[in-house]
C-alpha cells in the first residue's frame, strides 16, 4: 500500500488525460465592447487631482481647512488655560466636522446622480 496522499499511476495517467481534453484559456483579456481593462489615461500629479477636486466639490477642502484651524486654535487656547474659549472651539470643530460630512455626501450623491457619458 502507498502512503496517503500519493497518486498510483493510473490515477496520474486519469489526470493527465483529464488536462490533455481541457479546453485551452485564451490569451489576454476577453474582448468587452466599450470596455478597456488597461488605463487610457495619465497618472494625474498631486496638484492636478487637487485642483480636479476642489472644482467638483469645493466644500470638502474648505470644511477640512476650517476643521483643522479650529482644532489647533482650540489647542492653543487649551494649552493657554482659556478653558471656556477651549470648550467654544471644540463646539465649533464639531460643527465644522458636520458640514464637512454632510458636504461630502452632497458630494457622493451628486456625484451618483451625474449622468455617465
Amino acid at each position: 500500500p502507498l502512503c496517503r496522499g500519493l497518486m498510483t499511476s493510473q490515477e496520474a495517467r486519469t489526470v493527465l488525460d483529464m488536462t490533455e481534453r481541457a479546453t485551452p484559456v485564451p490569451n489576454g483579456p476577453p474582448d468587452i465592447e466599450g470596455f478597456s481593462p488597461l488605463p487610457s489615461h495619465v497618472p494625474e500629479t498631486f496638484s492636478a487631482k487637487l485642483s480636479r477636486k476642489f472644482g467638483e466639490n469645493p466644500f470638502v477642502p474648505v470644511g477640512c481647512l476650517v476643521t483643522a484651524g479650529v482644532l489647533t486654535y482650540g489647542l492653543i487656547s487649551f494649552k493657554q488655560g482659556k478653558t471656556r474659549q477651549s470648550q467654544l472651539l471644540m463646539r465649533a470643530r464639531i460643527l465644522s466636522q458636520g458640514f464637512t460630512v454632510v458636504a461630502i455626501l452632497v458630494g457622493v450623491v451628486a456625484a451618483a446622480m451625474k449622468p455617465r457619458h
